[in-house]
């Protein structure tokens, strides 16, 4: 495979990253708390899709000739990935968007830097997700190929539009200068391409349990969604606005993995 077009498809979930912490020069005044709803639920829906359509249903058809145990590589990995990210989450001081008490064991650390491993949290299975695709469309497997691979990393890149717009966002609000905001807001995707490229420099060694690893980076980004996401979304007005959002993200992962696929 060529390593231009893998380097590119590691980078487009930062340039998407990059291109909603741009809203800060777009936008005057705070994002709104419909958007803000309509976005996080957006966010969700893409993630969802990807992991079922693009993780753990490849997962399952590596080793679809094992009759009904094709689905323990997919049930095993998954459930680790939401404990790996389960056990980060209890292990790492951080603090979410729109919350002042911090999760996490107790530490001096200061309030930006518990928000930046709170994104990071989040970002490393997206990362994760993308290294574990082009792994497996390297390696020459019939289920995943390089298009499908690169359907994940946009699918990715257009739900990272509103996650990099909702980190910077506030930061602005909050006094920052727009460049400050900006730069904030884009360094959030940076572990994505380096937790990727992280997962395929091991490709040689994950083949034989390129499933597992699939189902894992599914289990990993369902958490995301479940623990975060998808309460930050629900809570308070505007809930509505959320669900449409994660139908409308779901949809658009959906088709272009089958289109791309």
């Amino acid at each position: 495979m060529d390593i231009s077009v893998i380097a590119i498809g590691l980078l487009i979930p930062l340039l998407g990253t990059m291109s909603g912490a741009a809203f800060v020069f777009l936008m005057r005044d705070g994002m709104s708390v419909r958007l803000q709803k309509s976005l996080l639920g957006f966010a969700s829906g893409v993630m969802v899709a990807a992991s079922v359509w693009s993780l753990l249903i490849p997962a399952m058809e590596m080793v679809e000739g094992r009759g009904a145990g094709a689905v323990v590589p997919a049930a095993i990995g998954f459930l680790l990935g939401m404990g790996f990210l389960l056990l980060i989450d209890e292990l790492t001081p951080h603090l979410h968007l729109g919350t002042d008490k911090p999760e996490g064991p107790r530490s001096h650390l200061s309030r930006t830097a518990m928000l930046a491993l709170a994104v990071t949290i989040h970002n490393l299975p997206e990362g994760m997700a993308v290294g574990v695709v082009f792994a497996g469309a390297e390696s020459g497997t019939s289920t995943i190929t390089l298009a499908s691979a690169i359907a994940v990393s946009l699918g990715i890149a257009i739900q990272n539009i509103p996650e990099g717009a909702i980190i910077s966002m506030p930061m602005r609000a909050a006094g920052n200068s727009r460049w400050r905001s900006f730069l904030i807001g884009s360094l959030s995707g940076a572990v994505e391409p380096l937790g990727a490229l992280a997962v395929l420099l091991l490709a040689s060694f994950l083949v034989p349990v390129l499933p597992y690893m699939l189902a894992f980076a599914a289990g990993a980004m369902f958490y995301v969604v479940i623990e975060e996401l998808i309460p930050e979304a629900s809570s308070g007005e505007h809930s509505n606005l959320s669900t449409i959002g994660f139908a409308l993200g779901f949809v658009l992962m959906m088709v272009l993995d089958v289109v791309m696929g």
